[in-house]
């Protein structure tokens, strides 16, 4: 299962009741955290996540209200006693960043180690028991959207694990995907079934890359700069979206359900225009900050 949590909502800058955009993921007991804005330790505390198991930090873009939050967070860190190194991912300046932030927090305790992505390239990094996807977005500055994909192996065969003479104890270690005692996963496991994916794009207009690396997730937690018809230029202008043009994203990629985010200050009441995005993706709803939810494998 993968545990989701959307810090905020809000793009631009923190406000009362709406605190920036920003995602944690959990599986297995690890956390990753997409992007790092102003308040995002205080969002956090209020939804209850910790990052004591924070293991990978992915940046969108380099925008301050996608990462002024990086250097507080990386301290309160450090104030927890850590001693495992935590793996910063982004776009090219990323590196920068990081030796920029060591200006005004020269005493962590713990390794940072930065993976800068190519530029428009799609890159997948594993994670143990999942993985991400980062693939470039359409924004005004070098920008990526991250998929984040739990697999799932094929069912477990007994009958094929009792012509081969596997001893029951072992059946467990080979259901887990370990390879024991000379016997392997794919002698007793049939195809792969599907698993969980989860896709994250916030300042982009539509993008290729968007289409395909949505296609069919669970969820897709999409920006939605602006809700008012009459902001479609502006939206073009600084190459971000509308609820519409996110809804229309959702039903080109045949997710299964929309969340939108990273609304205007100006969108002081993004509800008025929920069913406008509604009457093209019926299964779209708004994210809040503390909004939670849980993905499962399907039956």
């Amino acid at each position: 299962m993968l545990d989701v949590c959307l810090l905020g909502a809000g793009g631009t800058m923190p406000l009362p009741g709406r605190w920036l955009t920003s995602l944690v993921l959990r599986v297995n007991g690890r956390s990753l955290l997409i992007d790092a804005g102003e308040g995002t330790q205080i969002a956090a505390r209020e939804a209850g996540c910790s990052f004591k198991n924070l293991d990978t930090i992915c940046l969108t873009h380099l925008h301050a209200d996608h990462t002024a939050g990086l250097p507080g967070l990386l301290l309160t860190m450090g104030n927890m006693d850590r001693t495992e190194p935590v793996t910063v991912i982004g776009p090219k300046g990323t590196r920068r960043l990081l030796e920029a932030v060591k200006v005004i927090a020269p005493e962590l305790v713990f390794p940072v180690w930065v993976m800068e992505l190519e530029p428009n390239t799609v890159q997948t990094i594993p994670l143990g028991d999942w993985e991400i996807t980062a693939f470039p977005v359409n924004h005004t500055v070098p920008c990526f959207g991250y998929q984040a994909a739990v697999p799932r192996a094929g069912k477990f065969d007994p009958q094929k694990a009792i012509a081969l003479n596997i001893p029951k104890p072992l059946w467990r270690h080979l259901q887990a995907g370990e390879t024991v005692e000379g016997f392997t996963p794919d002698q007793v496991l049939g195809p792969p079934r599907q698993g969980i994916k989860l896709v994250y794009s916030t300042d982009t207009r539509p993008a290729k890359e968007l289409y395909k690396c949505a296609a069919n997730a669970d969820l897709l937690i999409c920006e939605g700069m602006y809700g008012e018809p009459d902001k479609v230029a502006k939206a073009k202008e600084t190459c971000h979206m509308t609820f519409r043009e996110a809804a229309k994203t959702a039903l080109r990629s045949e997710v299964k359900e929309l969340w939108l985010t990273h609304f205007s200050p100006s969108l002081s009441r993004p509800e008025d225009y929920l069913e406008d995005a509604r009457s093209i993706f019926p299964n779209t709803s708004l994210g809040k900050s503390g909004r939670r939810v849980t993905l499962h494998f399907p039956d």
